[in-house]
């Protein structure tokens, strides 16, 4: 599926069994819980946090996906393309970081 399909996918379930786009704020709340419920896996599967009796049913790529469809809902409420922000985005990086990583002493 492309971004721009993950959208359209996105805005039929909204506008269909989510009945509506919870308001920007809200998602935006939302977001940030979810990129928090990733964070404690990664500090827990990856980091030196240990796991609890009650994470024996984590699961990362799920959690990451929750995180792309509220980042999708955002995009869709604000008339973001994401592809075309994503290539934008890319492109700058490029231009902006061609040498700098190459040039990281710290990388190598």
């Amino acid at each position: 599926m492309t971004i721009k399909e993950a959208q359209e996918i996105v805005d039929k379930w909204i506008t269909t069994t989510g009945v509506r786009y919870f308001n920007e704020l809200t998602n935006t709340a939302m977001l940030m819980e979810e990129v928090g419920e990733v964070a404690r896996i990664m500090a827990r599967q990856y980091g030196e946090q240990s796991f609890k009796k009650s994470d024996t049913e984590v699961n990362l790529a799920d959690e990451m996906a929750d995180v792309l469809f509220v980042l999708i809902c955002l995009a869709n409420q604000t008339g973001i393309d994401l592809t075309e922000a994503l290539a934008k985005n890319l492109e700058k990086k490029n231009i902006r970081d061609a040498e700098r990583h190459k040039n990281n002493d710290k990388l190598k």
